[in-house]
């Protein structure tokens, strides 16, 4: 499921891919899963259907889905090239967020420290 915040300064187009990235990154979308229907994901989100076009064709020019004609839009899965680039981006932007929010440097290394393993 697709979660939009619209107190978010990203487009909604930005959001919606960001969650689909999230979502195959962890496994919850697999290779050769389809996509919903750009109609049907705009009405689930009730929003217009040309920003789930955009999502789509941003999604697909970074090697995240193909598009068919007739089919839909298939996830590729994530692309070998930009895997650990991608990864970083996002671990970029959540150290930004957690920083703003005033949890200190030092509490984060020690997160990083346990790699994930909350018993550490």
């Amino acid at each position: 499921m697709i979660l939009l915040d619209y107190r978010d300064a990203r487009p909604i187009y930005a959001q919606i891919c960001d969650g689909f990235r999230d979502q195959i990154c962890a496994g919850i979308l697999r290779p050769g899963d389809k996509l919903p229907s750009v109609r049907e994901l705009a009405t689930q989100l009730t929003i217009n259907p040309n920003t789930i076009q955009r999502a789509y064709r941003e999604l697909e020019a970074q090697g995240w889905v193909s598009s068919e004609a007739g089919r839909g839009s298939f996830v590729l899965g994530v692309p070998e090239n930009g895997e650990n680039e991608a990864l970083l981006k996002e671990f970029d932007k959540l150290t930004a967020r957690l920083l703003a929010a005033g949890v200190s440097r030092e509490t984060l290394l020690q997160h990083l420290g346990k790699g994930g393993n909350d018993n550490a």
